[in-house]
């Protein structure tokens, strides 16, 4: 579905992205990890076009997108989530997930049509009964799963979800993790960036390592956490024997 092939992206005398390429296949879930720094969130930005890279291709569904403006990459049906959550704080939930709905990928032109839309998506994260409250009030956890809902709202058949688990307590990990699956299960192929090594191991097929904008390690989950290269510049011992 999504190919990214020798993607290289300077910042002055930063390379953060170094000849980076990696596949995603339809309706899998493929987890990013890597150290700070180590190129995750600019992949992202490239993909989406928020970012226009140095040297490389980005081929989704057999057409070249490399250099298109986000807003063409978004209809074409690509869908992203940030790191930083910024909800419009003096709309409603519903209102925020209807911007999604109307100005992304498959926006509808009516507004009933789209109204039942932003209330599905609503619903299938938990948020139905928010859907007339500010989104000023909301806790970080409902900022969170709004931003999902508003980047659901444009009916991608791909979504990158940037750390959207940073923050979640122990006990919040569970649900997030069921969504992650849930979206998946509903058609859609999802790249997913975390820390949270447990909502990695517990949701991805296979997984991508990132270490200075270069691809360190690929595999399944099982692999890449007794990976030694991954544990040396990731993981740490401790971690990976836990």
């Amino acid at each position: 579905m999504l190919q990214v092939v020798k993607v290289s992206k300077t910042f002055g005398g930063l390379r953060a992205l170094d000849g980076l390429s990696f596949e995603v296949e339809s309706n899998e879930i493929l987890g990013m990890i890597g150290p700070n720094g180590s190129g995750k969130s600019t992949a992202f930005n490239v993909i989406t076009g928020v970012l226009s890279s140095d040297t490389g291709k980005v081929i989704f569904d057999g057409e070249d997108i490399t250099g298109l403006a986000p807003h063409r990459i978004s209809h074409k049906g690509i869908a992203r989530t940030f790191q930083v959550v910024r909800p419009f704080p003096q709309l409603t939930a519903l209102e925020n997930v209807l911007a999604g709905r109307l100005f992304g990928g498959q926006g509808s032109s009516r507004n009933d049509e789209a109204t039942d839309a932003a209330l599905a998506v609503l619903d299938q994260v938990g948020l139905a009964d928010k859907a007339e409250v500010t989104t000023a009030s909301f806790t970080i956890v409902e900022r969170k799963w709004l931003e999902v809902a508003r980047a659901l709202a444009s009916s991608p058949r791909l979504m990158l979800l940037d750390e959207f688990m940073a923050g979640l307590t122990p006990r919040e990990i569970p649900d997030a993790i069921d969504l992650v699956k849930s979206i998946r299960d509903s058609g859609v192929t999802i790249v997913l960036v975390e820390h949270v090594i447990k909502a990695i191991t517990g949701t991805s097929d296979r997984v991508v390592v990132l270490d200075a904008g270069k691809k360190l390690a690929e595999g399944p989950p099982d692999a890449i956490v007794n990976n030694s290269a991954v544990i040396e510049a990731y993981l740490g011992t401790r971690h990976a024997q836990g």
